[in-house]
């Protein structure tokens, strides 16, 4: 930490999608709340403050291609009851893949896809 600079008090992505309001119903599904929209008259739904707990995600609506392929980034959450929160998306009809074991997740980690593509790696609060 640098002397007399206070630390941040927090960092929040922005992801770039195509439409917010289908990423905000999506998100819905994983338990995130959008606290904060910009929805200016006449125009699609521009920018979302989502959170869950203590997790937050700003969506800013962009007209540039995404490629999901090329993996810019990825967001990874951390839930409490992992199994159970991945069995929670099943009941919501999404495609959460399935459970794995690997050695830094040894209580189980789960990938799922956003509706942009961008990969959400989701694992269990007891490997934090």
């Amino acid at each position: 930490m640098r002397t007399g600079v206070k630390p941040l008090a927090a960092l929040t992505p922005m992801a770039h999608v195509a439409d917010v309001g289908l990423s905000v119903s999506w998100y819905a599904k994983l338990g995130f709340v959008a606290e904060h929209t910009w929805t200016p008259e006449g125009k699609p739904t521009q920018w979302a403050h989502l959170r869950n707990g203590g997790a937050e995600l700003m969506l800013v609506r962009s007209d540039r291609p995404r490629n999901p392929a090329a993996q810019d980034i990825l967001f990874y959450l951390y839930a409490h009851g992992v199994a159970a929160y991945r069995e929670s998306l099943v009941a919501e009809e999404l495609r959460p893949g399935e459970l794995g074991y690997p050695p830094y997740a040894q209580h189980g980690e789960f990938r799922i896809e956003d509706p942009d593509g961008y990969c959400l790696l989701v694992g269990d609060t007891e490997q934090q």
